[in-house]
């Protein structure tokens, strides 16, 4: 039973995603104190977030940032707010994903569901670590991580998903429309920009190997990764 906790201080909505969660067999926990949501997090831990943005005292970006010190569980946010810089912050704040209000709770349910296989499904015991080298870059998929020359990155999944694509075709081009299929299991109500945010994500996240440039955006057809850190030194 997957566990699920719900950071939303409108008591109603809350009340309502737990009861239909339940129904679909989650544990769904709703957040009371929201000046110890750290410690909620860590007493619950849940195998995914629903995290609103409006919140007492911090904003949802902030408590984001704070549970990835801690984990990189799915956090699937949820707001009224509807703009484009919302949906980039949050992401750019370590979130997988945004569900704009009102919204239809079959549409939260199919995305957790979707979020909850792209992050545990691939887990099997006694399954050999799967792994991807390219040079002297290192993708370990389930870990989440990326490490080159001793120095290890972390990624969230939709990163660790991204980079697995790009890394196993390069130097081919890999479409948007692939990319957006293996990212969301429904295309429909994922913003385009969506796309660009997550490949910026990965752009710094190589940056921090000191590697740049390495991934090029092709006009018209999608993405491609070259090996060119080899001659960044």
């Amino acid at each position: 039973m997957a566990k699920i906790l719900i950071i939303e201080d409108d008591p109603k909505i809350a009340s309502l995603l737990q009861n239909h969660l339940q129904k679909y067999g989650y544990a769904a926990t709703i957040t009371e104190d929201f000046d110890a949501i750290i410690e909620t997090f860590q007493a619950v831990d849940p195998d995914l977030v629903l995290l609103d943005i409006n919140l007492p005292s911090f904003d949802g970006f902030y408590w984001c940032r704070q549970i990835r010190q801690h984990s990189t569980c799915p956090i699937l946010f949820l707001s009224a707010r509807s703009g484009e810089m919302d949906q980039v912050m949050a992401l750019e704040n370590g979130g997988d994903d945004f569900i704009t209000k009102p919204f239809a709770y079959e549409v939260v349910t199919a995305k957790i569901r979707s979020s909850l296989r792209r992050a545990y499904g691939e887990y099997a015991p006694n399954v050999k670590e799967r792994k991807i080298e390219l040079d002297e870059l290192t993708l370990f998929i389930e870990r989440m991580e990326l490490t080159k020359d001793g120095k290890v990155i972390a990624l969230t999944k939709k990163e660790a998903v991204l980079l697995e694509m790009l890394m196993n075709r390069s130097p081919r081009v890999v479409s948007r429309e692939v990319l957006l299929e293996k990212l969301w299991d429904d295309q429909s109500f994922v913003d385009e920009n969506t796309l660009n945010v997550n490949v910026t994500r990965v752009r710094k996240k190589l940056q921090e190997l000191n590697i740049e440039n390495a991934i090029e955006t092709i006009r018209g057809a999608g993405y491609r990764l070259i090996s060119n850190w080899g001659h960044q030194k």
